[in-house]
């Protein structure tokens, strides 16, 4: 035997035993393994969770709920939820292809939400703010009259206790079941913001996985400071749309974070495992 013929031996025997071992990966517990959507590289769930839901291999930011945006940004047991008792109700009787009130249930029962926004009072590194965290996995985040409402007041109570702002935004926009009543929230929640400026609060917007449309044009991009977290997708229309529209082929990296970053319409992009330490230095250079 030649030693190229060693060498290719060699290599087959490397291709087959890999091979059989994705194989065994493949067909073991969903429960236990998860594969990366970026580079389909199968890692252990639990080995995904300590790594803060970022693909160990390419960096991949996985998109996560609001719950764990609380427990990776805030310090522990500090966090204190506000305006639980605002709840959604279905004004315009909508229906689709299912009704909106099955809709709102069923959403309820996959995420134990009763809305797509977590608001209240915590603190990041001792620094204590007022907060609004959006989940993607209720409706897509979209933003009804409850979402609205909840994010205005939680505005107003920061204005009332003179506390930093912070807005963890995630959403595909405003709520279709509500029709002009979700448009709405977009002036509402704007003139909140507004009303931070005036009595020269700290409004710090943090754009995670994915945010679009409504959330974008309205308060989800009206901070003193804008931070985007590594990969995020962030714009007002979609990809596809755009490209219909304008009948142009768009960048690659089009609509990221670093993207964004490149023209100047976001501030900061951070890993997520820098995040806290990224709000902490800016809640404490404003000396807040």
């Amino acid at each position: 035997m030649t030693i190229q013929e060693w060498f290719d031996k060699r290599k087959e025997a490397q291709i087959e035993r890999r091979a059989k071992e994705m194989r065994g990966i493949e067909d073991a517990d969903p429960a236990i393994w998860t594969k990366c959507v970026h580079c389909d590289t199968q890692i252990l769930k639990s080995e995904l969770e300590e790594n803060m839901m970022v693909c160990p291999h390419c960096d991949y930011h996985f998109r996560i709920n609001a719950r764990t945006r609380i427990s990776q940004l805030f310090d522990k047991d500090t966090f204190e939820e506000l305006f639980q008792n605002i709840l959604p109700t279905d004004p315009l009787k909508f229906v689709d292809s299912e009704s909106y009130a099955d809709r709102l249930k069923r959403s309820h029962d996959k995420t134990g939400l009763d809305e797509a926004v977590i608001t209240g009072l915590g603190e990041i590194k001792g620094h204590k703010v007022a907060a609004a965290v959006m989940d993607f996995d209720y409706m897509g985040g979209s933003m009804g009259s409850v979402v609205g409402e909840k994010v205005t007041r939680i505005m107003e109570k920061a204005i009332e206790l003179r506390l930093p702002m912070l807005a963890v935004t995630s959403s595909g926009g405003a709520r279709m079941q509500e029709s002009a009543l979700s448009l709405m929230q977009m002036a509402k929640t704007s003139c909140a913001a507004g009303k931070l400026d005036e009595a020269g609060i700290l409004y710090i917007n943090l754009l995670t996985e994915p945010t679009f449309g409504g959330i974008t044009a309205s308060f989800g991009t009206l901070g003193d400071i804008i931070i985007a977290e590594q990969g995020a997708r962030i714009g007002f229309a979609g990809r596809r749309v755009i490209e219909q529209t304008i009948r142009q082929k768009l960048p690659d990296d089009f609509q990221t974070a670093e993207y964004l970053l490149k023209y100047g319409q976001v501030d900061v992009v951070s890993k997520r495992k820098n995040l806290r330490k990224t709000l902490a230095n800016i809640l404490e250079l404003h000396g807040v």
